[in-house]
């Protein structure tokens, strides 16, 4: 039953939603991690930001980065939410990927899914969430990104357990969707949860999929 009213959900939101124009992009593996570590704790638009400041300032690449100076980094990053840290990190990453990987992030992606996820999050500063990205997005491995929206709108729907961590999200999602729908299943649910199901008032009666959802308690009525 909740593998038909999964299907229902993401179909509806496919029809809901148009999968946005940078999930095409040609982005590099190294600049989707660099972009995605920026992204932590931080709004889309202060992200964009911070990643064009660092960009029109750098060549986004670890043998540029390793060598820039901490404080010209956090000055391009200054609109990103803990934007010292951020900066620490990349350089850190960016020495670790030239001196142990030769500059590129190949190698790492090259592996079995299970150990490119390891060898990323023991990258400082790397969690889960910005190593499956990098793995989705320039890797087309088969993991599901769980960010704030994801986690949220899948414990709503009941397609996550509760009180579930990370990985039970990551793991539940992924039972119940088709590899090939990864991708749709992580940036629709983030594009549901911006719109509808917000933390803050979430707008369930306009919400395009509420009679699906078991916190309605409509489901279970029919």
């Amino acid at each position: 039953m909740k593998d038909k009213r999964a299907a229902i959900v993401l179909q509806i939101l496919r029809q809901t939603f148009a999968m946005p124009k940078w999930t095409e992009s040609k982005r590099k593996p190294f600049e989707t991690l660099i972009v995605t570590a920026i992204s932590q704790n931080t709004a889309d638009r202060n992200t964009t930001r911070a990643f064009e400041r660092l960009s029109n300032r750098f060549e986004i690449k670890p043998e540029v980065l390793a060598k820039a100076e901490t404080s010209q980094i956090e000055e391009a990053l200054k609109t990103a939410g803990l934007y010292r840290n951020k900066a620490k990190t990349i350089k850190q990453v960016s020495k670790i990927i030239l001196e142990k990987f030769h500059g590129s992030l190949q190698p790492i992606l090259a592996l079995s899914l299970e150990e490119a996820r390891e060898t990323l999050m023991a990258l400082p500063g790397i969690g889960p969430k910005t190593a499956d990205v990098v793995l989705l997005f320039s890797a087309k491995q088969s993991t599901v990104p769980v960010d704030t929206h994801v986690n949220r709108v899948s414990k709503q729907l009941g397609f996550a357990p509760a009180n579930g961590d990370y990985e039970a999200v990551r793991m539940s999602l992924q039972s119940l969707y088709d590899p090939r729908d990864y991708l749709a299943v992580h940036v629709l649910l983030i594009a549901h949860g911006r719109r509808y199901c917000k933390a803050r008032r979430p707008l369930c009666e306009q919400c395009p999929v509420n009679i699906y959802c078991p916190s309605r308690g409509l489901w279970d009525k029919k």
